[in-house]
């Protein structure tokens, strides 16, 4: 279990959805990596061999910093053509193409965030919009193009000419731009359409 208070879960949930590039440490070693939280809550990034051999794998968010995010992990190997496709596929809408030819899921098994040590159940939870992802994506950016261009530059200072939704999740919207994936946070959780339309209406 963990020690620490709900609202700081959430805090660090958050944190977590909102930080998509990090640097992996693995035997002494560290690597830049870029992730994509899956659905089930579980991580997905592209490895290279000694990451995937190593029984001691620590991920700091964005960087190795006091205040970043250290999440203890483990690393289990999945085959791009297997029954676990949809996870690069899922990657690559995010990031591209990847730096490495072997693929990884990273289980939280803990971490210690903003002075806590949190549970990594409390940290790997379902998207609870996964089933509504694909069409609130498609309907965001072929009917709210404007809206997300002007809420990227107003509340995240990043100007965008052609923002592309890859993801929403309850704490915000991930946006791609012309090399990077940026995050657009939410004024509220966002548990419906009518949530994440109604809140990027408020960004306006």
């Amino acid at each position: 279990m963990s020690d620490i208070e709900d609202p700081a879960i959430e805090d660090a949930v958050a944190f977590l959805r909102g930080h998509l590039s990090g640097l992996l440490r693995f035997d002494g070693d560290h690597r830049p990596v870029k992730i994509v939280v899956s659905h089930d809550g579980k991580l997905t990034l592209p490895a290279m061999v000694a990451m995937l051999r190593s029984l001691d794998t620590t991920l700091c968010l964005p960087d190795e910093e006091e205040t970043s995010m250290h999440l203890q992990v483990s690393l289990e190997e999945f085959e791009e053509k297997g029954q676990h496709a949809a996870l690069a596929d899922h990657w690559r809408i995010y990031h591209g193409e990847p730096p490495d030819v072997r693929w990884a899921i990273a289980t939280i098994d803990a971490a210690r965030f903003d002075g806590f040590f949190i549970d990594g159940d409390a940290l790997g939870r379902p998207n609870p919009l996964a089933p509504l992802q694909a069409s609130l994506c498609k309907k965001l950016n072929t009917e709210h193009t404007e809206e997300i261009r002007t809420a990227c530059l107003k509340h995240a200072q990043i100007g965008i000419e052609s923002p592309v939704v890859v993801g929403v999740d309850p704490f915000g919207w991930d946006v791609r731009g012309t090399f990077d994936v940026f995050r657009l946070e939410s004024p509220t959780i966002l548990t419906s359409e009518q949530d994440v339309l109604a809140a990027l209406a408020e960004l306006r």
